[in-house]
């Protein structure tokens, strides 16, 4: 809790709440300062201010950041609700009108959203919101969620894991696998297989594969299913785009895992054919993350609204998803 006493906060400069959500959240003066827009040596004499106002440090000097104090750390979560609902209770009753919109939302994501998601919003956007700007980068390894945080993006799409409490979610789809071969591949018609078949254990473990992984490893969840049935495959190569992978794969004898409605949609254009793999490999939860403080903003909440019914679509003939805990 941020404790002020009563003759304190009669004087307390709210606009410096704001300044320290910035400082916990960007841990330097500059980029606060950026985020804020203004200069740093008025964030810096804003923090001073509230140093004295607190009677706390809040930051000390880390290398060429600043790290929280526990006091300062423990303000981080509340501090963020404090300041979404004050927006949500200064915002009005005003309506959103995306044709007048400008703002700019950045989207974080595998490329499996290049094609499966990007192409229609474009679309949407150039009907719906023609002054709206949106950009989907790429996620950061190992930390996905920590994109919201720490790298000024508005939306993560990303298979469901566990979230800080400052972050809400949206189930939008499962995402299925199809085994992925250049037409006419030789072994595979060598032992008689049509697509849509499924492929011997055998040969799938022998068959020389390309993996996906912005990381670099070596094995994921089909992985994870053969190691379930005593078995391993012959990981070749590893490639850090889905684009990267299937195109690797229409010039070679290589196979793939692919995201099953990803490999529907490319293969009559790349030259592919569809297998199904001889192990059962889970179908992962795809969920669309969001840092709480933007769950009312009526903006943020249009685009939320258009990706997830751009998505949604995706799940069809899957398991049904878990009930939505976005609002």
């Amino acid at each position: 809790m941020i404790h002020i006493n009563v003759m304190n906060f009669r004087s307390f400069d709210l606009n410096l709440l704001r300044v320290l959500d910035a400082l916990l959240t960007e841990r330097s003066t500059v980029t606060a300062a950026q985020k804020l827009g203004l200069s740093q040596s008025a964030v810096s004499a804003a923090l001073g201010r509230l140093r004295h106002a607190l009677g706390d440090p809040l930051f000390v000097r880390h290398g060429r950041g600043l790290e929280p104090t526990d006091y300062a750390a423990g303000l981080h979560i509340p501090l963020g609700r404090l300041l979404e609902d004050t927006e949500y209770l200064l915002s009005g009753p005003g309506q959103f009108d995306p044709s007048q919109a400008t703002q700019e939302f950045r989207i974080s994501g595998a490329d499996f959203f290049s094609d499966m998601l990007m192409p229609q919003l474009a679309t949407d956007l150039r009907i719906n919101a023609p002054r709206m700007r949106v950009m989907l980068v790429d996620l950061v390894p190992d930390n996905y969620v920590d994109t919201l945080e720490r790298y000024h993006v508005d939306l993560a799409l990303l298979p469901q894991t566990a979230l800080p409490n400052w972050a809400k979610e949206m189930p939008v789809f499962h995402s299925t696998f199809a085994l992925i071969a250049r037409r006419n591949h030789p072994r595979l018609a060598l032992a008689g297989l049509s697509p849509g078949d499924t492929v011997p254990l055998d040969l799938y473990c022998d068959l020389e594969h390309v993996l996906f992984s912005p990381e670099g490893k070596t094995a994921a969840m089909g992985d994870a299913a053969l190691a379930r049935l005593g078995r391993k495959r012959h990981v070749l190569i590893t490639l850090p785009t889905f684009a990267g992978v299937y195109h690797a794969v229409a010039e070679s004898d290589l196979v793939a895992l692919l995201p099953g409605q990803l490999a529907r949609h490319v293969a009559p254009r790349v030259g592919l054919d569809l297998f199904t793999p001889p192990m059962e490999v889970p179908a992962p939860l795809i969920t669309m993350v969001w840092h709480r403080r933007a769950t009312h903003n009526p903006a943020h909440r249009w685009l939320r609204n258009k990706v997830a019914n751009l998505l949604l679509p995706l799940n069809e003939g899957e398991k049904p998803l878990p009930e939505s805990i976005a609002e």
